[in-house]
């Protein structure tokens, strides 16, 4: 793993200040009230410590346990029913990734969001974070202020991928072969604008921006990525854009909004 103290200071490089797939900003959280219950998962102590210092000194968060495997880490989220899990990828026992799946898989932690948090941006660990059921992924060099953000973001049930993140998720769909074939029967279900929602998600617009382009109502909006995400059994917006892909709906190339 990387210097633990990249968890709380500024790196060295620019910052990313790109809106893809969620912007970075205070988010309006939906799924409850109170402060956000935070669960930081991560095989050295140190980083652990660095992380529970940061989200404990920042208003409207409170951490609730500490893992230093990935199964220590399943078994806290079910005993504490965090809102976040800070996930690393790389630990003993049982991996991020796992940990992420039997996490989101069970009943009884299903609803709990979980955000990976690692040094590591391989495209490996992107799919399958995703695959598994995770609601983000960040490198440990983002700002401090960025990954307070994301935590937000994740908590109020939306999805977030770094920027670089999300260029090589697209990369990895554009070394595909292109679907000479129909869009997939996982859409048939859905309506036109269901599908002219779904696109837009897949570009990484918020449902206000989704709501703009095509001159709706949030509301509407809201409604249309609710009926997607029951169609599609989709557990949130990532698992959507994974569809809208593997679907052929969207491709690399695809640019919507003709």
């Amino acid at each position: 793993m990387n210097d633990p103290t990249t968890a709380t200071r500024e790196p060295v490089r620019e910052p990313v200040h790109e809106p893809v797939h969620a912007p970075f900003h205070e988010p309006v959280r939906e799924r409850g009230s109170g402060p956000i219950r935070v669960l930081v998962a991560d095989d050295q102590a140190l980083l652990r410590g660095s992380f529970r210092v940061l989200l404990e000194t920042s208003p409207g968060l409170v951490v609730v346990g500490e893992a230093g495997t990935g199964a220590q880490a399943v078994e806290l989220a079910r005993r504490e029913r965090p809102d976040v899990v800070l996930m690393d990828v790389r630990m003993p026992e049982m991996d991020g990734i796992e940990a992420t799946r039997r996490i989101r898989s069970a009943p009884e932690t299903a609803a709990v969001s979980v955000l990976i948090l690692t040094t590591f941006d391989l495209d490996a660990y992107v799919y399958a974070a995703l695959r598994a059921g995770a609601s983000g992924f960040l490198l440990k060099d983002t700002p401090p202020a960025d990954l307070l953000a994301a935590i937000g973001v994740v908590a109020s049930g939306e999805a977030l991928l770094a920027p670089t993140v999300t260029r090589r998720l697209i990369a990895e769909f554009a070394r595909l072969p292109e679907p000479g074939r129909p869009l997939g029967r996982e859409l048939d279900g859905t309506t036109e604008r269901e599908r002219e929602v779904l696109t837009l998600i897949a570009r990484g617009l918020s449902n206000t921006e989704i709501a703009e382009h095509l001159h709706l109502s949030p509301a509407t909006v809201k409604t249309h990525v609710g009926h997607l995400l029951t169609k599609l059994q989709a557990r949130d917006r990532t698992q959507l854009v994974i569809a809208a892909y593997e679907s052929g709906l969207v491709t690399a190339a695809h640019r919507p909004g003709r």
